[in-house]
C-alpha cells in the first residue's frame, strides 16, 4: 500500500472514469487531510486483522495524485516474478518506482521480472490488476474491454503469463464504457461477485458465467446501483493465521443485501472500512489501494 503524500482529483483521468468527482467543496489540503485519515483507518484494520501489510510512503516529487492505487502499475505473481504495466494516464506513469520494487524484493526475492511498458509507445494500455481480474490458480484473466484495457495489451500478457484471456465489454447505465474491470468484479477462492448486468452481449456473458461456473466459483451478483458503490471493488487476502476477508469499503458494504452478505459470509470474512473521500476524488476503492503480494514458491 502506498501512503500518499498530495492525493487528489487528477484531471487526466476523469474523462472516461465515470466514478470520479469532484465538486469543488473541499480544499486541495483537505481532500488530503480526510484520504490520509482514510488510509491509516484502513491500515490499521487490516493490521489488526492480523494481515501482514507494507506500507510505503509517497514522495513529494514527482507529483502522483493517484499513488495510493499501486495495483494499477505493479503485479507479483508466487512464480518468483514481478510485472509492471502501461498506464493510460502520462501523470499515473510517473508512479512506477524501482526503490518500491526493491524494497518488497529485499523481502520477497523474486527471480523474474516482466515489462510491458513498451506498449505506452503503441497505445496499447493494460492497468494492473485494474484491467485484469486474475484467476490465479486456474490462469485464467477477466478483462473488461476499455482505453485502459487494450485487447491486444491483453494477449501480450496472457501470452507471456500463460493465462487464458475472458474478454468483454461491459457499460455503466449511462452507456459508458467502464474504465476498469475491477470495479465491476471481484473473485475470491470460491465466488466471484460481478455485475452481469453490465455486460449487454449475451454470448459475452455466458462466456463470463461458463468460466466462472466451470472453475466452480458461486457468483454473486450485483446491480449497477451496488456497482457505483464499489461493491465489485473488493480483494480477498489472507491474515497470518489462516484466516481469509474479503476487503471493501463501507460504502461497498453498506450496498449490498443481507442474502448478498451471507453468500459471501459462506466462504469468508468481511472487512470494511470508511474511505469516501478516496472513492469519490479518486474513482477507486479499497481493491485499487492493494497491490498483493504472493511470496515466490
Amino acid at each position: 500500500m502506498v501512503r500518499p503524500y498530495l492525493f487528489g482529483f487528477n484531471p487526466e483521468t476523469a474523462a472516461d472514469n465515470a466514478f470520479q468527482q469532484d465538486d469543488g467543496s473541499l480544499s486541495t489540503d483537505q481532500v488530503q487531510e480526510r484520504a490520509l485519515q482514510e488510509f491509516d483507518q484502513l491500515a490499521e484494520k487490516l493490521s489488526a486483522a492480523g494481515i501482514d501489510i507494507i506500507i510505503v510512503e509517497d514522495t513529494e516529487k514527482p507529483h502522483t495524485p493517484d499513488s495510493i492505487f499501486p495495483n494499477n502499475w505493479i503485479t507479483f505473481h508466487q512464480r518468483g516474478m514481478v510485472v509492471t504495466y502501461p498506464m493510460f494516464s502520462n501523470i499515473r506513469r510517473k508512479e512506477r518506482r524501482e526503490d518500491i520494487i526493491n524494497l518488497i524484493s529485499e523481502r520477497f526475492p523474486f527471480r523474474d521480472r516482466i515489462h510491458f511498458e513498451h506498449l505506452e509507445a503503441k497505445n496499447l494500455f493494460l492497468e494492473g490488476t485494474g484491467s485484469l481480474i486474475l484467476d490465479r490458480i486456474n490462469k485464467i484473466a477477466y478483462a473488461c474491454l476499455s482505453e485502459r484495457t487494450r485487447i491486444d495489451a491483453l494477449n501480450e500478457f496472457c501470452k507471456w503469463m500463460t493465462y487464458k484471456p475472458v474478454s468483454f465489454t461491459a457499460t455503466d447505465l449511462n452507456g459508458q464504457k467502464i474504465y476498469h474491470t475491477n470495479v465491476m468484479m471481484a473473485l475470491g477462492e470460491n465466488f466471484a461477485v460481478i455485475c452481469l448486468d453490465s455486460i449487454n452481449n449475451s454470448v459475452e456473458k455466458e462466456k463470463v458465467m461458463n468460466s466462472l461456473e466451470t472453475t466452480g466459483k458461486e457468483v454473486i451478483s450485483i446491480s449497477h446501483e451496488q456497482m457505483n458503490a464499489f461493491a465489485g471493488n473488493m480483494l480477498q487476502v489472507s491474515a497470518k493465521d489462516g484466516k481469509t476477508y474479503l476487503v471493501m469499503s463501507d460504502q461497498a458494504k453498506d450496498s449490498l443485501s443481507q442474502e448478498q452478505i451471507d453468500q459471501i459470509q459462506k466462504y469468508t470474512n468481511i472487512l470494511s472500512s470508511p474511505i469516501s473521500t478516496i472513492e469519490t476524488y479518486g474513482g477507486g476503492s479499497v481493491r485499487c489501494m492493494m497491490a498483493e503480494v504472493f511470496p515466490p514458491l
